[in-house]
């Protein structure tokens, strides 16, 4: 999971999961606790897990369409973007503005940026580490 070594991916990762990570993954986590106790909602639950754990440390990894996703992917995307997901991207792209007010802040915002696709759309998607 935590495969990337490079010294700027782990200097990036440790100060978004200082600023933004953990606060980030704990929502998701709380969000995805929701989605279990509703049962019905379980596959979004398992999503918003994956997207917690992308939230922890972003730098060095990117959210890619599984090739094997198929009908049912599509169907819980609408849902999930109808229901949640277009108000989980605008506060990912609202934090990510503010964010690269700041000439320090530009690395937090476009880690927020990154993340926009895979809380607007996160059935039939995996997360894999970069290329070195």
């Amino acid at each position: 999971m935590l495969a990337s070594t490079s010294p700027l991916h782990v200097i990036g990762n440790v100060v978004w999961l200082l600023f933004a990570g953990l606060w980030l993954a704990l929502s998701y986590l709380l969000a995805a606790l929701v989605c279990f106790i509703l049962i019905v909602t379980i596959p979004f639950g398992i999503a918003s897990l994956r997207i917690a754990l992308f939230a922890l440390w972003p730098f060095g990894r990117r959210a890619v369409r599984r090739a094997d996703a198929g009908a049912g992917s599509v169907i819980g995307n609408f849902l999930w973007i109808i229901l949640c997901g277009w108000w989980i991207a605008l506060m990912h792209l609202v934090t990510g503005a503010l964010l690269c007010v700041t000439i320090i802040g530009i690395p937090l915002g476009l880690g927020n940026f990154k993340m926009i696709p895979i809380s607007l759309t996160p059935l039939g998607r995996e997360i894999v580490d970069l290329p070195r």
